[in-house]
């Protein structure tokens, strides 16, 4: 079968209906739904944002260590003057006024990465039943092609 064909027996196929998992609960409107996938949305971005924070985590860390590496190499090679300025000016300084990066990642996590999940979380369980991704999962069920391989609500194990 080639990628444009239809999916056999799409009547009764469960690939083509939708998991209860993403039907709106009973007497949630359309206004809810995407005003919860707005908030949901944010939280995407904040997950994002923190990914990005434990990248410049991670390179500073790893910016540190090749600086103290530099360092032993300047002295190997004759210049232990310079070396001794960078490892008193640089290695393993503050990256802003008493904190390392971990800090930081740990500040941002408890102070509004934690709360801004829950809040999601609470939402979510208040207005939508806790169900996830509702707004996406209508807006996937308008644009796919119905009957379409490759095209199908769900996989074929129902998630």
């Amino acid at each position: 079968m080639s990628d444009d064909q239809s999916v056999p027996g799409t009547d009764d196929d469960p690939r083509e209906r939708r998991g209860a998992e993403h039907l709106p609960p009973e007497g949630v409107d359309e206004a809810t739904i995407a005003a919860v996938g707005k908030l949901t949305e944010a939280l995407e971005m904040v997950d994002q944002a923190r990914g990005l924070l434990y990248g410049f985590h991670r390179l500073t860390g790893a910016a540190d260590l090749a600086l103290g590496e530099a360092s032993d190499a300047l002295r190997d090679a004759g210049h232990a003057e310079v070396a001794d300025r960078l490892e008193a000016e640089l290695v393993g300084r503050n990256v802003i006024e008493g904190r390392w990066t971990f800090q930081i990642v740990e500040d941002y996590d408890e102070t509004y990465w934690e709360p801004f999940r829950a809040a999601e979380r609470a939402t979510r369980e208040q207005l939508v039943a806790g169900r996830r991704h509702l707004a996406e999962a209508a807006m996937k069920e308008d644009r796919r092609t119905h009957g379409a391989r490759h095209h199908e609500a769900r996989p074929s194990g129902g998630a």
